[in-house]
C-alpha cells in the first residue's frame, strides 16, 4: 500500500547508483548504511519505510556477497547453520521491539562499541588472514550471534563490523574468512528484519528492488576485491567504516 508514495522519478536511478557503491562497501567491510540511510531519509519517506526498504536492498546485496564468498570456500554452510538461525531469531525479535521502543539511547552507546571495534581491528595482531586459537566454540558463539542479530533488527549500524571483529577475536577465524561468514550471518539478520517490516507493510518494493539490483552489482565488485586482496584491503576499510559510523552517530546525537 505504501507504493502509493510518489517519489521524483530521478530518485530511482540516483538511489540505484548509490546502492552500487554501498553494496561494494558492505561486501568488503560493512558500513554502507552510512551513505544509504541519510539518502533515503532525504527523500522524505517515513522512518519505518526507510528502515524496511533499506533492509530489502541490503538483503539483495548480502545474498550476492554470501554466494560469492561461499563459492570461494570461505565458510561451510552446514557448519554455520546454528549461528545463522541464532542471528535470524535475534534480528526478528529486534525488529519487533524497535517498533515499540525508542532506540535513541543506542546512538550514544553504539559509537563507543564501534570505537572499540576500530581499535581492535587496528591494533590486534589477530586481525590478519591467518587463523588463531578460538576462545569460543561454535556453540559458545551462538549467544553472540543472536545478540548481534537482535541489534541489527533493533538499530543496525555497525552490524558487519561487530560480526567480523567477534568472529576473529572469539572464533579465531582469519579476517577474510570472518568477512565471508559475516555476510552469511548478516544476510540472515537482514532477511529476518525484512520479513517483519514487510508483514507490517513498511517496504517500498519497487524502489527497494531497484536499489537491490544496484546493491547486487556492487557486491559482485566488493567480493572480488576482498577475495583478491584479503586483509590488506579489509582491515583498513573496517577501521575507516567503524570510525566513520562512530562520527556519524555522535554527530546525529548532538544534532538531535
Amino acid at each position: 500500500m505504501h507504493d502509493a508514495f510518489l517519489l521524483a522519478p530521478w530518485l530511482y536511478p540516483a538511489l540505484t547508483g548509490l546502492a552500487v557503491i554501498t553494496g561494494c562497501i558492505d561486501a568488503i567491510a560493512g558500513g554502507g548504511g552510512l551513505l544509504m540511510m541519510p539518502a533515503l531519509i532525504f527523500t522524505g519517506l517515513p522512518v519505518p519505510l526507510v528502515l524496511g526498504t533499506n533492509k530489502l536492498q541490503s538483503s539483495c546485496g548480502a545474498s550476492v556477497a554470501t554466494w560469492r564468498y561461499h563459492r570461494a570456500g570461505l565458510f561451510s554452510l552446514r557448519a554455520s547453520l546454528p549461528a545463522v538461525a541464532a542471528a535470524f531469531v535475534g534480528a526478528a525479535a529486534g525488529a519487533l521491539v524497535i517498533q515499540r521502543f525508542d532506540a535513541h539511547v543506542l546512538r550514544l552507546v553504539v559509537p563507543l562499541l564501534l570505537m572499540g571495534a576500530a581499535l581492535y581491528t587496528l591494533l590486534s595482531p589477530r586481525m590478519e588472514d591467518a587463523p588463531s586459537h578460538p576462545r569460543l566454540t561454535e556453540r559458545g558463539y551462538l549467544p553472540i550471534s543472536s545478540g548481534i542479530g537482535f541489534y541489527d533488527g533493533f538499530f543496525g549500524p555497525g552490524t558487519g563490523q561487530f560480526f567480523a571483529a567477534t568472529l576473529v577475536a572469539l572464533r579465531g577465524l582469519g579476517l577474510t574468512r570472518a568477512t565471508g561468514l559475516t555476510k552469511l550471518l548478516n544476510l540472515s539478520s537482514n532477511v529476518a528484519s525484512l520479513l517483519v517490516f514487510a508483514f507490517g507493510g513498511q517496504v517500498l518494493w519497487l524502489l527497494g528492488l531497484c536499489m537491490g539490483a544496484g546493491s547486487m552489482a556492487g557486491a559482485m565488485i566488493g567480493t572480488r576485491l576482498a577475495t583478491r586482496y584479503g586483509a590488506r584491503l579489509i582491515r583498513p576499510l573496517l577501521v575507516t567504516a567503524s570510525l566513520a559510523l562512530t562520527g556519524r552517530l555522535v554527530w546525529g546525537w548532538f544534532a538531535g
